[in-house]
């Protein structure tokens, strides 16, 4: 069980460092696996649920003081290592330009959505001091929150190609044909696009270190739609522009993606601290292929915090058996929880977690 100060009494910055998540990211020995989970804050939580029946997605984003009430709701509850940022990667599309709405039922829509060398020169980057406020504030706000618990907080922002994605479908796809017809059809306005992009999602991300995130994450969520030799030619020198930026803050970067067994190596060399992976791939086999010089994050399948806790239990100790005890390794999930996971799942994961690794 993590053992968390008395909140009178702030832990210093040299404490926080010294958190097992932080520690597991330097890859130094660690008194327990750390464990926190995409998606943590949000629906299946029905704290979250009270608040949405007033509030709009965006309205809970770009009110600071929710953004942060959200983002302590999983933390209150179970006893995860780190905090994430209440946030989605899709404000940066529309501090660009591009018209964003969340549409009921439907997801994320674009209205103006990038399909020729003209919409990509109209994307502005702007200072994300002016174009994602709100986000940056509240990460100011969740520290003076989290610090008196010695819990860390993750700044993330989308992949410049997960972000290209949605720029230029307009919304979520299944296939992305019109991504892909661009990027192979129209390298140049591909190359300007993924420039725009990897130069404002750098900022954004060296910004949210700079208000005060221990740790940043860059989702990928989209790049396994694509071939090895498409990855390394179209994506990674953006990925690897945008983490370079980040890093100039001087926080560790976990660089996350779905369905990426095919090039993992190739993330990996566009760079992070940390790679995260899914269960599409044996994580003996992941960190295998990536080597001792990076972290690795994962990656129990979300789909498994609906079984039975016998079988969560088994499947989580697979995760950990994998993992061996090596310094490095943060357990997540391979991708968000889901809406209809059991709260009382996600307390008993990590409970088992800390005391199936207690060193």
């Amino acid at each position: 069980m993590t053992h968390r100060p008395d909140a009178s009494a702030a832990p210093d910055a040299a404490t926080l460092s010294n958190s097992r998540f932080l520690k597991a990211l330097r890859r130094e020995p660690v008194d327990a696996t750390p464990i926190w989970l995409m998606r943590q804050a949000g629906r299946y939580m029905a704290e979250y649920r009270a608040l949405r029946e007033k509030r709009t997605i965006l309205e809970l984003i770009k009110t600071p003081e929710l953004a942060v009430e959200v983002t302590l709701q999983p933390i209150r509850a179970f006893e995860l290592d780190a905090a994430i940022i209440f946030a989605d990667i899709l404000p940066l599309l529309a501090g660009m330009g591009l018209g964003l709405e969340f549409v009921q039922g439907e997801g994320p829509l674009l209205h103006n959505p990038v399909r020729s060398a003209a919409d990509v020169e109209r994307l502005t980057v702007r200072p994300p001091e002016e174009a994602l406020p709100f986000t940056l504030e509240a990460i100011r706000l969740a520290r003076q929150a989290l610090d008196p618990l010695g819990v860390p907080l993750i700044g993330f922002s989308g992949a410049p190609f997960t972000l290209a994605a949605y720029a230029v479908e307009g919304g979520s796809s299944r296939s992305h044909e019109r991504t892909k017809a661009l990027m192979m059809g129209d390298p140049q306005t591909w190359q300007r696009l993924m420039e725009k992009l990897a130069e404002a999602v750098g900022q954004y991300l060296k910004a949210q270190a700079g208000a005060g995130a221990h740790a940043l994450q860059v989702f990928d969520s989209w790049a396994g739609q694509l071939s090895p030799a498409d990855y390394r030619t179209h994506v990674q020198p953006y990925s690897r522009r945008a983490i370079a930026i980040a890093k100039e803050a001087g926080a560790p970067v976990i660089h996350f993606g779905t369905d990426t067994a095919g090039f993992l190596e190739d993330m990996r060399d566009a760079g992070g601290d940390a790679i995260g992976v899914d269960w599409r791939i044996d994580l003996a086999q992941a960190w295998e292929r990536l080597g001792d010089g990076v972290a690795v994050q994962g990656n129990l399948d979300p789909a498994a915090l609906l079984a039975p806790w016998e079988a969560l239990r088994a499947r989580a100790q697979a995760v950990l058996d994998q993992a061996a005890g090596r310094p490095g390794h943060i357990f997540n999930l391979g991708h968000g929880v889901f809406k209809t996971t059991p709260p009382d799942n996600v307390k008993r994961l990590a409970e088992f977690v800390h005391a199936a690794t207690q060193r």
